[in-house]
């Protein structure tokens, strides 16, 4: 007999507040709930649990969100910049009412802890605020003509209907920095969420349509398709999609960024991070080790900004490593359901990652590397690994130069901070990293030319925890994609520039005479 859901369970009777039930449409096309594709079930990482059922989307129920969302786009590109910023700020005020249930739903269905899970829709409910200002101040240029009567200026206008690919680590935020700017630049949107966390996609959705038809604009604005591989990869193809913004794994993005381009679309790329922190000979370990910590295990490695590589000077190495092994000693004991309070470590989102981990610390073993804490899976219900910390590994090891998405950290020892610097480079990605140092020449090099060569480049705080307000995103193969504040609103934005005549003759630019 199968086992109960967790939704049908009493002590989730809150999911139903969020309008989940055991069966869930997982298209929406802006008039009803639907899907009749494959069934999928979402199972919670944390007891391997399964907590409800959805349907998922056809090709052909692709084709009609993309519909849907191009016909309320007519309606919203007509709207006042700063109505939209209203509607929008609505929305996050909608996420402020449900801000715990849908913190709990998200450490539920991805195992990231409850103040994580919280603090992911918060994010996304701070984006709503940013955009909602952004609206007043979506700015153009005026420039200088050369020609008398003449006035240059640049004119900004949306792209049309704008394709977003989320991944399972943040289902929420991700989503959250692509819909909020887009809708107040003025997009529709079709969204594929990560088949591995189709709840929290459904529920968000549900909340931004009830803010829709409350504001008469039409709810398939932001249609969702959850489904497989084979709507992303419609969505790459689309032409209807002008842009096509992609989170997920290098490999993949890869494809995606190819074929989107193959189209004269634009990608947007927040690919992989094999992100490192350089402990200079001048660091204030208390503030190293607990950044250390955070930016290693949180979100048990998950995250694109995790740290995988610490590379510490010489004189630090051993007392760095003794406190780092002391920390993890309390971490492991807090290794444990992500809903429960005091946790600080959940599990792994799938199985899959499991696997990966214990392939990873093997690999590493084999390369040369000394497990000083942790490598082992747990024995016990759910996705558990052991937070481990490797030494004596090569900077340029194998293991160390590929990304692993698991809480794994490779100690590497310098004694040349040109030469950390260069580590920290060659790798093939470039999403974050960060300096510790009370040096502030070495600071401003590490931010230089000749400094990191990332997309984040910090001083004196981890890898983890960017703020909304600056453009997120990484160089290299972890794609150039830029979201969320500074100007990241323009790749949603099409770009025109204009030259008005305003006088009664017809001069011709650079002098020239055609008579």
């Amino acid at each position: 007999m199968a086992s109960q859901l967790l939704v049908e369970n009493t002590k989730y009777a809150w999911l139903g507040e969020l309008g989940l039930s055991a069966e869930n449409g997982g298209v929406f096309t802006g008039s009803a709930w639907g899907g009749s594709g494959p069934v999928v079930t979402s199972r919670c990482p944390a007891n391997n649990q399964d907590i409800a059922r959805v349907r998922q989307g056809t090709l052909q129920e692709y084709q009609a969100a993309v519909k849907a969302a191009q016909e309320a786009y007519g309606v919203w590109a007509d709207t006042p910049a700063p109505v939209r910023g209203e509607i929008v700020r609505q929305i996050g005020d909608r996420l402020r009412q449900k801000l715990d249930l849908l913190g709990k739903l998200l450490a539920m269905e991805m195992g990231k802890i409850l103040p994580e899970g919280i603090g992911e829709v918060q994010e996304y409910i701070d984006i709503c605020d940013y955009a909602t200002g952004l609206s007043r101040m979506i700015d153009g240029k005026l420039l200088p003509s050369e020609r008398p009567g003449h006035q240059l200026m640049e004119q900004w206008n949306p792209l049309g209907v704008i394709g977003v690919i989320s991944a399972f680590n943040f289902p929420c935020a991700v989503f959250g920095w692509n819909a909020a700017i887009a809708l107040v630049c003025g997009n529709g949107i079709v969204w594929k969420p990560a088949p591995t966390t189709p709840l929290i996609s459904i529920a968000l959705v549900k909340l931004m349509a009830e803010v829709f038809v409350e504001n008469k604009i039409p709810p398939g604005l932001v249609s969702l398709v959850c489904a497989g591989s084979e709507v992303g990869e419609a969505m790459a193809a689309d032409k209807r999609l002008p842009l096509v913004s992609f989170t997920g794994s290098t490999a993949v993005g890869q494809k995606v960024g190819i074929k989107v381009q193959e189209r004269f679309g634009k990608p947007l790329l927040e690919l992989g991070g094999n992100n490192a922190i350089i402990v200079a000979e001048d660091a204030d370990l208390d503030m190293v080790v607990p950044s250390v910590v955070f930016a290693c295990v949180g979100t048990a490695g998950q995250r694109c900004t995790t740290t995988r590589r610490v590379i510490v000077h010489e004189s630090l190495h051993d007392k760095l490593l003794d406190r780092l092994k002391s920390a993890y000693g309390q971490i492991i004991k807090r290794v444990g359901d992500p809903m429960e309070s005091g946790t600080l470590v959940g599990p792994m989102h799938s199985q899959q990652g499991v696997e990966l981990f214990k392939k990873a610390v093997a690999d590493a073993q084999a390369q040369g590397g000394k497990v000083e804490f942790g490598g082992k899976a747990m024995e016990r219900e759910g996705n558990y690994v052991e937070p481990t910390i490797v030494s004596g590994l090569a900077h340029d090891a194998e293991i160390v130069q590929r990304e692993t998405f698991a809480p794994i950290v490779y100690i590497l020892k310098f004694s040349k901070l040109n030469d950390a610097i260069a580590w920290n480079n060659e790798v093939e990605q470039g999403l974050s990293s960060s300096i510790f140092t009370r040096n502030i020449q070495d600071a401003f090099k590490w931010m230089g030319p000749k400094g990191s060569d990332c997309g984040i480049v910090n001083v004196n705080i981890p890898t983890s925890g960017a703020e909304i307000g600056g453009a997120f995103g990484g160089n290299k193969a972890t794609g150039w994609g830029r979201e969320s504040g500074s100007d990241s609103w323009k790749q949603y934005m099409r770009r025109s520039t204009c030259t008005v005549n305003f006088s009664d003759q017809l001069p011709l630019a650079q002098g020239i005479k055609f008579e």
